[in-house]
């Protein structure tokens, strides 16, 4: 089962992500949205969205070059695994926490609100829920991560993270013996990753880059006053 896990797993995954999300976007366009509630509690709305947007975005960068910077190249660059695992600790515990705060804030916005529960999916929800559980699930490995600051830990999960990508059949053995924490923590996101094509997530896909080099400026005009009609 560890070998299914962490070396077979991984590429169910993102074989899912990647056609499920291609799949999604051709056949069903009008499903690629976020769906914004936003007319609905605004305020609470934009306080726990850009929390939690901010949070999650920092973390999944952190991770996606903590884990794939090949070693050889952090060595060369004279970081420690010490100093990058102090690094880890620190962006990813402020940013954890962000997230963390803004997605509560989000949840209950969606389970409390009728009108807005109304409108919510039950992969909303779900989605959402194990979001929130893979914060804690990371924010809690800060511990173990403070008591193992010479990052052998960490170092484990870099060399697991780079096998799949090079398709090392060795992949699953870099893992063994990890904390078990560390070990649901990968799960769950790579469970995340196989529901991604079938949520909302699928927003985080469409970056507005376009809008850098549109031909011309979309002009909105506001009616400020109303106009005046003469009266017969």
């Amino acid at each position: 089962m560890h070998g299914f896990i962490f070396g077979i797993y991984p590429y169910i995954a993102l074989s899912v992500l990647l056609i499920g999300s291609i799949a999604r976007y051709e056949r069903d366009p009008f499903t690629w949205k976020s769906s914004s509630s936003q007319l609905l509690r605004r305020k609470q709305l934009i306080f726990g969205s850009v929390l939690f947007h901010v949070g999650v975005l920092t973390i999944f960068f952190g991770h996606l070059f903590g884990l794939l910077t090949p070693l050889p190249l952090i060595e060369a660059l004279g970081i420690s695994h010490e100093a990058k695992q102090i690094l880890a600790v620190v962006v990813g515990g402020v940013a954890g926490g962000m997230a963390l705060v803004g997605g509560i804030i989000l949840i209950h916005r969606r389970l409390i609100d009728p009108r807005i529960h109304a409108t919510s999916s039950a992969m909303d929800i779900i989605i959402l829920s194990l979001l929130l559980l893979q914060l804690c699930l990371g924010l809690l490995t800060i511990i173990i991560s403070v008591q193992n600051i010479d990052g052998v830990e960490m170092v484990k999960f870099m060399q697991w993270a780079q096998a799949i990508f090079t398709f090392d059949t060795r992949a699953a053995s870099y893992t063994e013996g990890a904390p078990l924490l560390f070990q649901l923590h990968i799960f769950l996101g790579l469970t995340v990753f196989t529901l991604f094509p079938f949520s909302r997530l699928v927003h985080m896909l469409s970056v507005p880059v376009r809008y850098l080099w549109r031909p011309g400026y979309q002009i909105v005009r506001t009616r400020k006053h109303s106009p005046k009609y003469p009266v017969e």
